[in-house]
């Protein structure tokens, strides 16, 4: 069974996007990505995005619609990655790039500096605040880039890395999401 999500803005405004069922997969809600494509108006042309636990693939293909030059979406679910890849043929995306991999293994891997990061991990699984810290101290971050987190209403990001500053928060239902910028 296969489910839908709308990209709400760009060249690919309108069409639907198709994700598997699979247990704990969750997109970022409509108005939770107007809100953020809004905060992230400026950053999105051109960036170089990570999507971390793409998951919907709803994020890296709202930045890939709205002008982001290269998307690397990061999952460790078969099912997913071929659902993702399968969406990114239908679209024609060829800046955007699947890798089916678990998340810390692709950051130990070789860093390639982003602008943009999409943080959306399951919930739960209290993986946040580690890979946060991962992004930084393995050098996956550009200079000021921007960091987007999905997480629990309830989670407490203590232990972030002392150099993000927190832009914008807000909560929707059970989930918070917040933007931060790296500071250098």
């Amino acid at each position: 069974m296969s489910n839908k999500v709308k990209i709400i803005g760009g060249e690919w405004r309108g069409r639907n996007i198709s994700f598997p069922d699979v247990a704990g997969l969750r997109p970022t809600p409509v108005r939770v990505r107007e809100t953020l494509f809004n905060w992230l108006q400026y950053d999105v042309v051109a960036s170089h995005c990570l999507d971390l636990y793409a998951g919907s693939g709803a994020l890296g293909l709202e930045a890939a619609s709205r002008g982001a030059k290269r998307v690397v979406q990061v999952d460790n679910n078969a099912q997913i990655c071929r659902q993702l890849k399968a969406n990114t043929e239908l679209l024609k995306a060829e800046q955007v790039q699947i890798v089916q991999q678990e998340a810390f293994r692709y950051l130990a891997g070789d860093a390639e500096p982003f602008g943009l990061v999409f943080l959306d991990p399951p919930f739960a699984k209290d993986l946040v605040v580690q890979t946060a810290n991962w992004l930084e101290e393995k050098l996956w971050l550009k200079s000021h880039a921007k960091i987007y987190i999905e997480a629990e209403r309830h989670l407490t990001l203590v232990g972030m890395p002392n150099n993000w500053e927190l832009l914008k928060q807000k909560t929707a239902g059970e989930v918070a999401y917040y933007l931060f910028t790296r500071m250098s």
